[in-house]
């Protein structure tokens, strides 16, 4: 980035101290589009620009706090949109309009079928499977692993994992989800029964306490946890600390060992963090290309329609979707059939039958 004079702020393996003073430095920045990754940036421009400065994380209120309420209302201003990544933060930016807080356009890139349906799924599946398995070392044929959660990051793991040779149980709290699961050919369960079988589980639901107390009291001796679900929310790893008093012994690099009262042992992978990156080096650059291309093309319809558009969460235009597919399909060397004039009169008239 030092080349091209961006100015960049990260660090690998930040806490959430350093996080969020990344944070600040990009608001410091005064930016006009934001491309969010989970929409901490964007909640925490708006809990600014709203005076809720105890909302924000102390580091963000501590740079807030030297700002004058005028200055801290003008940060809004010049902002033309913004977009996001995640499932996780389409989540919290839809939220956000429900509400009424949100102050500006956002163009949900994760809801792009270029996004969920191959980042997500092809992405999330391989690089999640890659973490485990670089954190742990072991052996994923004959292991009962345990998806929690049947939405297109849980998809791409169960079939990832099952191409590896393990056994794979889905929980999921939605009947259209949990179906789809079973017609996939794996077993669908409540998480309280699948925790009492499962060696290894992995959470992509972008919830809270997915995984509770009630379910690592049930789980065996070595069983494993991991989450790729976007915040280290999903466990309940304050409890799983409560429960065995205190922090575990770091066994690995990314593996923490947990002694429980009654003597079983469980495994923590990299804090409860998305163990894609945490473990790993997330997705590959042959699927991330198609994101990024939303993610640029979602900015540049922004900077074009902007003024026009509500304080809402917009999709990108199908047309430039399907354009995404198409330039991916070029550069793998692939090509398919376009429709003849007769084809397209057809399938846009009511008049012919059988």
């Amino acid at each position: 980035m030092q080349d091209y004079g961006i100015s960049t702020f990260a660090i690998k393996g930040e806490d959430t101290e350093s996080y969020y003073t990344h944070i600040v430095s990009a608001l410091n920045l005064r930016p006009q589009i934001t491309m969010d990754d989970g929409a901490d940036l964007v909640s925490s421009l708006l809990f600014i620009a709203l005076d809720r400065l105890n909302d924000v994380h102390p580091k963000v209120r501590e740079w807030a706090s030297q700002l004058s309420a005028e200055e801290r209302h003008a940060l809004l201003n010049d902002i033309i949109g913004s977009s996001e990544e995640t499932t996780t933060g389409v989540i919290r930016l839809k939220a956000m309009e429900k509400d009424g807080v949100l102050k500006f356009p956002v163009v949900a890139v994760n809801e792009s079928d270029t996004k969920h349906m191959f980042d997500n799924r092809y992405g999330t599946g391989q690089s999640s499977m890659d973490g485990i398995l670089r954190a742990t070392n072991i052996l994923i044929p004959g292991k009962v692993l345990v998806v929690v959660g049947f939405g297109w990051c849980g998809r791409g793991i169960a079939m990832r994992a099952k191409g590896l040779g393990a056994r794979v149980i889905v929980t999921e709290v939605q009947p259209v989800r949990a179906l789809e699961a079973v017609m996939e050919g794996f077993e669908v369960m409540p998480l309280m029964e699948a925790a009492k079988i499962g060696d290894i589980f992995i959470t992509v639901t972008g919830n809270l306490k997915v995984i509770d107390k009630q379910h690592m009291d049930a789980m065996k001796d070595g069983a494993i946890l991991a989450n790729s679900g976007h915040f280290n929310d999903e466990i309940n790893i304050p409890a799983l600390v409560e429960t065995a008093g205190g922090r575990g012994r770091m066994i690995r690099e990314f593996v923490e060992e947990f002694k429980m009262p009654d003597g079983r042992i469980l495994y923590l992978l990299a804090d409860g963090r998305l163990v894609n990156l945490a473990a790993a080096e997330g997705h590959p650059a042959a699927v991330m290309d198609m994101s990024f291309a939303n993610q640029a093309l979602a900015a540049e319809y922004l900077v074009k329609h902007g003024k026009d558009l509500e304080s809402k969460v917009y999709v990108i235009p199908q047309e430039l979707d399907h354009e995404i597919a198409r330039i991916k399909l070029l550069s793998m060397g692939m090509d398919i059939d376009t429709l003849t004039e007769e084809q397209k009169k057809y399938l846009a008239s009511w008049e012919s039958g059988t």
